[in-house]
């Protein structure tokens, strides 16, 4: 028998890549201007504590103003946001979640770039999203998903700095390269 002839459809199906390198680092190149701060959960006797922002972590080079929570049900997308001005700043405190982001600034060096991050509170981290950057998430989980976001200005009730392409509009896989 020849190679890749012993197993139906074995011809069709493609290989796993790794997200990290053999020390664990991230392989793909981040978008620039985005940062991603891995946290740590520590036990201790009554639970566990992670930290979720320090003043004095370089990625939170602005200081925080606003804080919110939002949470997103299981299976469901919440995409793609852009802001003109702000900073996102997401933590996700509970519940798996694929955060995914998309350079379209033509001007960038990683126009077109594509960065998927996949957090959850047993592997958390802070995301730094800056202005212009297309990003949205989907809960690939199986309950709830609770996000943390301190973005880097207050909410403007009359005039939000925040605009909207709906993930399943026809627009938006022809501006944003990626699906769920």
């Amino acid at each position: 028998m020849t190679a890749g002839k012993d197993v139906v459809g074995l011809d069709s199906l493609v290989a796993k890549t790794s997200a990290v390198d053999a020390t664990g680092a991230l392989k793909h190149a981040p978008i620039s201007g985005v940062a991603f701060r891995p946290t740590r959960p520590v036990a201790h006797e009554d639970g566990v504590v992670t930290e979720v922002a320090r003043t004095v972590w370089d990625e939170l080079d602005l200081p925080i103003v606003h804080v919110h929570l939002t949470t997103t049900l299981p299976g469901r997308v919440r995409a793609w946001g852009l802001h003109r001005t702000s900073t996102d700043r997401l933590f996700v405190v509970r519940g798996l979640v694929s955060i995914v982001l998309f350079d379209g600034r033509l001007a960038s060096p990683t126009y077109g770039f594509v960065n998927e991050f996949r957090v959850n509170e047993r592997i958390p981290g802070l995301l730094i999203i800056p202005p212009d950057i297309y990003h949205g998430w989907k809960n690939i989980g199986t309950d709830e998903a609770f996000i943390i976001n301190m973005p880097t200005s207050t909410y403007d009730h009359d005039h939000p700095d925040a605009l909207d392409l709906a993930y399943d509009s026809p627009l938006a896989s022809e501006i944003v390269p990626f699906r769920w």
